[in-house]
């Protein structure tokens, strides 16, 4: 395999972050010597978390083994996910925003036909569902652990208690249609065809699909982090690669 010099599109203070974890960490655990210093560990679990390297490459990168690169990535991405803020923190945070925005994506990943649970009707593919929070000016505050693909959104949102969070704090939150019937203080736009809509409704959907259109840009982040596009790791650890990325553009952003 061939090795070349490259870049990656990360904030240095994100690398500093990790580094300091994971040499905090090496101390709890009395970890003696390593092949790659915590500075070079973090450097490979970014490469795999924003370019979306494999373990093969990594390893000829770093000069390791695949399985040292994957055991690595791994021991980098949990001490990163447990960083990240929860449902609460978020709302806290939220408390002082004029209100938020609320949107599901749906993560791809390498499943077959025959694991319907994972099939979202919606996008006609496999792949895991994520919740997004997004301030008004369409900023990422919190994504959620990931469910399969086959969860509708506004299921999605009342398992993770978004909906109660939101309406307990009083915060008012823009939805799509998705999550029409969601309750509490989620607003979605009028439903129907948009002939059989009053001229008023209709302004009204207009009005609303501007406000919330801000969303997107928290998704686009999101999916800045290239091993996000095409998930083809176990699903059960989805979640913490989620929670890592949060962490990481939060740290990025000084929040």
């Amino acid at each position: 395999m061939l090795v070349y010099p490259s870049g990656i599109d990360v904030s240095s203070s994100a690398l500093r972050v990790l580094t300091q974890e994971l040499r905090r960490h090496r101390r709890v655990i009395g970890s003696r010597w390593r092949r790659l210093s915590a500075g070079r560990q973090a450097l490979l679990a970014l490469a795999h978390l924003r370019v979306g390297h494999t373990y093969a490459q990594l390893a000829a990168g770093f000069g390791i083994g695949t399985t040292t690169a994957y055991r690595y990535v791994c021991e980098a991405v949990d001490l990163l996910a447990a960083l990240a803020p929860t449902l609460a923190d978020a709302v806290r945070i939220a408390s002082a925003k004029a209100y938020l925005l609320l949107d599901g994506t749906l993560l791809p990943i390498d499943r077959i036909a025959a694991d319907r649970p994972f099939y979202s009707g919606k996008h006609k593919r496999h792949g895991m569902n994520v919740q997004v929070l997004a301030d008004p000016s369409g900023r990422l505050l919190w994504a959620s652990p990931a469910l399969p693909g086959a969860v509708h959104d506004v299921r999605a949102a009342r398992e993770h208690g978004i909906v109660d969070a939101l309406a307990g704090a009083g915060i008012t939150c823009w939805a799509d249609k998705g999550y029409r019937g969601a309750g509490g203080t989620v607003r979605t736009p009028y439903w129907g065809r948009w002939e059989t809509l009053s001229a008023g409704q209709q302004a009204v959907n207009r009005s609303h699909a501007k406000i919330r259109a801000l969303v997107e840009q928290a998704m686009a982040t999101l999916k800045s982090w290239r091993l996000l596009r095409k998930l083809r790791c176990s699903t059960t650890r989805i979640t913490c690669l989620v929670q890592a990325i949060l962490t990481l553009h939060l740290t990025s952003s000084g929040r």
